[in-house]
């Protein structure tokens, strides 16, 4: 039921604004508006407010809406009213009310990544977790406990990180724009500062998924690894271990953080049978060794190593809040960086070097947006951000379709000095319809996939 609501109020939401953006720009620019329509289908609620020439509707469905103005092209428009419609207008007010829909989205999208920032998250501390065996992250030098003060891509300046997602954001990007990123880093022990560069620009990128942050190495903040809840008869209460106690040394191996000792305890069985290996711990001070037998489970048809015990402790939290204007230009920032990524994405998908994997449908946004709104306001609130941004940059693109569709058609006439023809917008129409009915068709698939797979 909460992913229901919640994908229903994110819909409404985003496509109200977008809508709404056309109808302000609209009423400044002198037109009228007949209609102001959220939503298909059954109407559910109409009004008109008094004195007003618009009618506004709720659809029952809530995948789309529209703004209807007078126009000439749609229907007779009496001689009094004829500088009133649509179509008589010059050609930069006509390019501001259809581009005012997607700007409203991105303008949505800076206020609500701004409210996030003045509010304050909890967040993990920007404390690097052991990398990935083999990983591009482990070949650069990292070994995990370093704290990233300040981060950027190579060749450019570099900003302070103020917590583990802002890291790991910037390594999204370097990956999927093909950057190499510099890391400035507090070691370990809190002492030297070095500095290091990932080679992500080497990397061969075409999906966006938890296996990119695999081949990068860097899955998750440090983590200590602690011993915590342990299940009574299970391997870790045989070998002696007790909550609270930090493994130091595992099978003659540094151990750094609670996911490497996760895998160091899955990876202890060979041919199917469980390894002893010998653990160093620290129990409040005092140094100790125990021997420790894994239960062997099976999981995926693979034989892996178990305890019986909660492995690991949450990441050190910060509370990273803005002030007003910092906050607001954070927004920005951010709602700039996603689009640039989405359009590089969707670029490098239409070259063939990303995959169509990436493409979301209804299901999956319907999906996140339960799931980020089981995590609290905030996490529903970033959520928005990016689906508003995803959205107004979808609108811009020059599809016949969409907005971005008829700024191409202004383009060309502002350059021309004359409007597409009838007969080359009716063609350009039926190919922009048939483009974005296969690119719906890509992402609900992949929507099945992701759901059913």
């Amino acid at each position: 039921m909460l992913t229901v609501v919640a994908f229903i109020v994110a819909l409404g939401l985003l496509i109200a604004i977008h809508e709404y953006g056309h109808y302000r720009m609209a009423v400044a620019c002198g037109v009228k508006v007949l209609r102001f329509s959220v939503g298909f289908g059954h109407t559910l609620l109409r009004w008109q407010p008094r004195g007003s020439d618009t009618e506004f509707v709720l659809g029952a469905f809530p995948l789309g809406g529209y703004v209807r103005m007078l126009d000439e092209r749609e229907a007779p428009v009496a001689a009094h009213e004829r500088h009133l419609a649509f179509n008589t207008q010059p050609l930069r007010s006509r390019a501001l009310i259809v581009a005012a829909g997607p700007l409203a989205n991105l303008l949505l999208a800076v206020l609500l990544y701004a409210v996030v920032n003045w509010s304050g998250v909890q967040m993990a501390s920007p404390v690097l977790g052991a990398p990935v065996t083999a990983s591009v992250a482990e070949r650069a030098g990292l070994r995990g406990g370093e704290r990233v003060e300040r981060a950027g891509f190579e060749g450019g300046e570099l900003k302070p990180m103020a917590s583990f997602e802002d890291v790991r954001w910037l390594l999204t990007r370097g990956a999927l724009e093909g950057r190499d990123v510099r890391l400035a880093l507090i070691d370990a022990r809190g002492h030297a500062m070095t500095e290091l560069v990932l080679p992500l620009a080497s990397m061969s990128v075409s999906d966006a998924d938890a296996q990119l942050f695999e081949r990068i190495g860097i899955v998750a903040p440090l983590s200590r690894p602690e011993i915590g809840d342990i299940t009574p008869g299970s391997a870790a209460e045989r070998a002696g271990l007790r909550p609270g106690d930090l493994v130091l040394n595992l099978g003659g191996m540094v151990v750094m953080d609670g996911r490497q000792l996760r895998e160091m305890i899955r990876a202890s069985v060979r041919e199917g049978q469980p390894l002893t290996k010998s653990w160093r711990i620290d129990r409040q001070g005092a140094i100790i060794t125990l021997d420790v037998t894994p239960e062997v489970q099976q999981q995926g048809g693979v034989a892996i190593g178990r305890i019986g015990a909660y492995v690991g402790v949450a990441p050190e939290m910060i509370t990273v809040q803005y002030g007003v204007f910092e906050g607001l230009w954070q927004g920005v920032e951010k709602t700039w960086d996603v689009s640039l990524l989405t359009l590089r994405t969707l670029g490098r998908m239409l070259v063939g070097e990303a995959s169509l994997k990436n493409l979301s449908g209804p299901l999956t946004i319907a999906d996140y947006a339960g799931r980020s709104a089981s995590l609290g306001l905030t996490s529903y609130l970033v959520f928005l951000a990016l689906i508003s941004v995803s959205l107004g940059v979808l609108n811009l693109l020059p599809l016949p379709v969409l907005d971005g569709g008829h700024l191409m058609y202004y383009l060309w006439e502002g350059v021309t000095g004359k409007p597409v023809s009838e007969a080359w917008l009716e063609l350009l129409q039926r190919a922009g319809v048939a483009v974005l009915a296969l690119m719906m068709s890509i992402a609900l698939f992949n929507d099945l996939t992701r759901l059913l797979g």
